[in-house]
């Protein structure tokens, strides 16, 4: 199912022997957009770290009640690697962190979260294939939510709204929308469009480049804020902008 990033942040995060703290953001790579780590806000438990959770660390939330089980003991979590609050997250930093978890490197297993989301044996092209996305993904950074939230949409004829939030597929931990805010052009109205039709991503000016005429845009499916976008409003959407789908 779909879930709105902002629904949820300050989700209560329960280790297999208590509270650890709250859903404070989410980190993604900016290549493939999906989500790597859940960033938690523990500063009642260990101040001036930050802790990164994996998606592979998390069981079933709680809807209802606004928590996420963390299949990992306090203590566990205590021990990792340490990282300021400030400090950025290195590769050099993942790598000793997913060793001593003992989960896979992303950015060297198969599959979209890593070699544990595929466990056939894969074919010589398909090895030689993904090596190559791999450099790719290697060279990739990891992008926050929050701070992402805010940048600027561009079409090709202007600018038309700004990033409000973003929704991921709670399943596979992948960015499949971008809410855009459109209230400086049509108040009101909030549009999706799926990061991967983005043609580009200027992190220093802060937009996210659509070959898509503004009208288009503003012409796509109606959608309702009040309710996560259903496989029915997908394929409507996708219809629209004339790309493939997903699924």
């Amino acid at each position: 199912m779909l879930r709105s990033i902002n629904e949820l942040q300050n989700y209560v995060l329960e280790a297999t022997d208590g509270e650890i703290g709250r859903c404070k953001d989410f980190l993604f790579d900016d290549l493939q957009w999906n989500i790597r780590y859940m960033v938690a806000d523990t500063r009642k438990w260990l101040p001036g770290r930050k802790v990164l959770i994996s998606p592979q660390s998390l069981d079933k939330p709680d809807w209802l009640w606004k928590r996420f089980p963390v299949h990992l003991n306090k203590q566990r979590i205590k021990a990792s690697p340490p990282l300021e609050t400030n400090e950025p997250v290195s590769r050099q930093y993942e790598s000793r962190w997913a060793e001593y978890y003992e989960l896979p490197q992303y950015w060297l297993g198969f599959g979209e979260l890593g070699a544990i989301y595929n466990p056939m044996v894969p074919s010589a092209e398909e090895q030689e294939s993904q090596l190559k996305k791999n450099k790719t993904v290697a060279a990739g950074r990891l992008r926050s939510a929050q701070e992402v939230a805010g940048y600027h949409i561009q079409a090709t004829d202007g600018e038309i709204g700004h990033v409000e939030d973003f929704y991921i597929d709670d399943q596979v931990w992948a960015l499949n929308y971008i809410v855009v805010d459109t209230r400086n052009w049509l108040p009101g109205r909030k549009v999706l469009v799926s990061p991967q039709w983005a043609s580009a991503v200027s992190w220093s000016e802060r937009k996210v480049f659509f070959d898509l005429s503004r009208e288009k845009i503003e012409n796509s499916p109606e959608y309702n804020p009040a309710e996560p976008p259903d496989r029915k409003y997908e394929g409507l959407l996708y219809d629209y902008y004339g790309f493939p789908p997903y699924w």
